[in-house]
């Protein structure tokens, strides 16, 4: 009998990384010719921004917040096992990895057989790890052989079509070795101590990055770095349609699936009105809220340009998680905000109790 569980995370790329390194991010932005030295003056930041910078650069900071994000790992992993799912479906972004010049669809689901994702030989730009050491000591051997459902991915691909959801689908990669990294990370992550990641998985790319998907390969940009801005993701309205369709299509089933977001919140490097120093958390929060009480109309009325204002692009893949729990009307059983000022982003993790 088919049950559906809500489950949220981050895919955080600096986490890959050792603790010194985790404000690299931050330290890049610092070095932009075109940001106006008073804003990058540690003096004029905020006491709790200073506090995380402190005299190391955020080195001490990152054990902290590490610990932090492990945690909810960990307690996402767990609710995950517990519910033993035919397959598990993750919501993430295509930081131009595997959706390039050549095609960027608004939504697609990638009906993928068994792979081996390799993810250090497999990184590209906008997963920060391309070349680098990573906090596991891991060489490029490093492998998972991934199963995959296509059954199931087939199932609901015609299902979504069926209810007007013109989705795209793919039987193979296109750019990438293997799965971009909002997939692989959040793998690499439920599995942070290594001890195995066996379930069945589908990945499902949403274009949450829009304007900048091309024009700035989805990644860090200075801030007068003149771009030719790219068309538009789809709203939030429509992520959240696409979340609530998919729902239905699964609900319908006879499987067992874990519908998960992988992605951060308000983003440093996407945020203009903080000169790319530091997150929205503001709007983060204003949002947090509305998810921790049900408040899916606050969600569903979000215009894109406020999303696109704050750094929020990511958080598109949580609207698609709303729009599926408001269908199956899922009640949020724990949630955590995790808060940063110096690591680029806020990070959220949630889980729903079966539906």
């Amino acid at each position: 009998m088919a049950e559906i569980l809500g489950l949220g995370l981050s895919h955080y790329p600096p986490l890959c990384l050792p603790d010194a390194d985790m404000a690299g991010i931050l330290k890049w932005t610092l070095q932009d010719p075109s940001i106006p030295a008073q804003q990058k003056d540690v003096a004029r930041w905020t006491a709790a921004m200073r506090a995380e910078w402190s005299d190391d650069a955020g080195a001490r900071a990152a054990a902290a917040h590490r610990q932090a994000l492990v945690a909810g790992f960990d307690r996402v992993r767990a609710a995950l096992d517990a519910f033993r799912p035919d397959a598990v479906l993750l919501w993430g972004d295509d930081q131009y990895e595997n959706f390039k010049e050549d095609l960027i669809p608004p939504f697609a689901v990638l009906a993928y057989d068994d792979l081996d994702l390799y993810p250090w030989s497999h990184a590209q730009g906008s997963s920060l790890m391309k070349g680098k050491a990573n906090v596991w000591g891991e060489d490029a051997s490093k492998h998972y052989r991934l199963r995959g459902r296509p059954d199931i991915a087939r199932h609901l691909v015609a299902g979504l079509l069926e209810r007007d959801i013109d989705v795209a689908y793919a039987y193979k990669p296109l750019h990438h070795g293997s799965l971009a990294h909002a997939f692989a990370n959040a793998i690499l992550y439920l599995d942070y101590h290594r001890e195995g990641y066996d379930h069945p998985t589908i990945c499902f790319p949403l274009n949450c990055y829009g304007r900048r998907v091309v024009s700035a390969k989805g990644f860090l940009t200075r801030m007068d770095a003149p771009l030719e801005l790219d068309p538009p993701s789809p709203s939030p309205r429509r992520f959240m349609q696409v979340g609530a369709a998919t729902a239905r299509v699964l609900k319908e089933s006879p499987w067992r699936v874990a519908l998960v977001a992988s992605s951060s919140w308000s983003h440093a490097f996407l945020c203009d009105a903080t000169w790319r120093l530091r997150p929205d958390t503001p709007a983060d929060r204003r949002l947090y809220e509305a998810l921790r009480v049900g408040d899916y109309e606050a969600w569903r009325s979000t215009p894109l340009k406020a999303v696109e204002d704050a750094g929020q692009q990511e958080v598109l893949n949580w609207f698609a998680l709303a729009g599926a729990m408001q269908e199956l009307g899922a009640r949020l059983e724990w949630s955590e905000f995790v808060e940063t000022h110096v690591f680029n982003s806020n990070k959220v993790f949630a889980a729903y109790a079966p539906a």
